[in-house]
């Protein structure tokens, strides 16, 4: 009985981390398309449960919210991440129900609790990203809450399952920790690429490896990294100096290159000291993500940041979590 409760649930966690992985996606290819502000108002569109289209739909739009033309494309982009995330929350709560019945035969109870609290905060931080027109540290909580829910998800997953761990490989068991490590790391770099994004900085320095020449003169910490920003009508196209966009980009190519350096070390140093064929594909796994994710990052810059690069960038590097997520907690279940 127990095994069929945990079968059922753990079904709808894989459904759901399939869906969160593509709310990821979509709410990347939202923020690039500049359809953040496509939608004035939230939950709806221009008080429309979908998006105004006709010719009266469009007048009346503009006259309930002057200050917002209507523009359909990007409506329509910020809509349908809209739909997906509200049909995520959904699963999410009916994973939380079921865990919280069904306590006492074994199925974890905390985790799928933390899970359902993270998406709710994350649909205040939906909203706030509209009502305080992209302020760029709502921005980038909104990005880190979707990796975040994304995780914790495929951790509930990893727990669900009957993950057998391969015995012996005693030698690797320290890297647990520095697996952990690695997850920081990681989690930083993602959110210092939120800030950059959300502060328009991804395309201030064209040159590789760390930007066009003079960039260290340009560099100041002052209002780079002001979690609180002066107040502004709106924060679209971003508000900074060029002197501080440079350096926000500057200082995630630095965590890149910091980062990457951790987690090549990592898969290397595991593939060479365990036995088993398991620990070794984990360790292969991470390092081909992590050169496919640097590819994208400098493909990102060689060729202006197209948009299916930089949504692939996205994505990749939720991939990237989930690997080391992997590696991790079969590290730790050694321990």
């Amino acid at each position: 009985m127990k095994n069929q409760v945990n079968h059922r649930v753990r079904t709808l966690v894989l459904i759901s981390i399939v869906l969160a992985l593509i709310v990821v996606s979509l709410g990347a290819y939202a923020r690039l398309t500049h359809a953040g502000l496509g939608c004035p108002d939230w939950p709806g569109c221009y008080g429309l449960i979908d998006v105004p289209v006709t010719a009266e739909q469009i007048i009346k739009a503009e006259q309930a919210f002057p200050e917002r033309k209507v523009e359909v494309h990007k409506a329509w982009n910020e809509m349908i991440h809209r739909y997906f995330a509200g049909a995520l929350g959904l699963l999410i709560l009916a994973i939380a129900f079921m865990s919280y019945r069904q306590r006492d035969q074994g199925t974890p109870l905390r985790l799928p609790m933390l899970i359902l609290a993270v998406v709710i905060f994350q649909a205040a931080l939906g909203m706030w990203t509209v009502t305080m027109k992209l302020m760029p540290i709502v921005v980038m909580g909104h990005l880190l809450g979707g990796f975040t829910t994304l995780s914790l998800l495929f951790l509930l997953y990893l727990r669900l399952a009957d993950f057998r761990v391969p015995g012996g490989d005693f030698a690797i068991k320290k890297y647990g920790r520095y697996g952990l490590i690695g997850i920081v790391l990681l989690t930083a770099q993602i959110g210092l690429g939120g800030w950059t994004s959300s502060n328009y900085a991804a395309l201030v320095c064209t040159e590789l490896p760390i930007c066009q020449s003079g960039w260290q003169e340009q560099m100041t910490f002052k209002d780079s990294f002001d979690l609180i920003p002066p107040e502004k009508d709106s924060y679209e196209f971003g508000h900074l100096s060029h002197a501080s966009r440079v350096t926000i980009h500057v200082v995630h190519r630095l965590g890149a290159i910091v980062t990457g350096l951790y987690l090549f070390w990592l898969a290397l140093m595991v593939f060479r000291k365990s036995q088993s064929a398991f620990f070794k594909n984990a360790a292969i796994s991470l390092a081909f993500i992590l050169s496919c994710q640097i590819l994208l990052g400098i493909s990102n810059i060689w060729f202006s940041l197209p948009l299916a690069v930089a949504v692939s960038h996205n994505v990749v590097a939720a991939c990237l979590m989930l690997s080391l997520i992997t590696l991790t907690y079969s590290l730790r279940r050694k321990l």
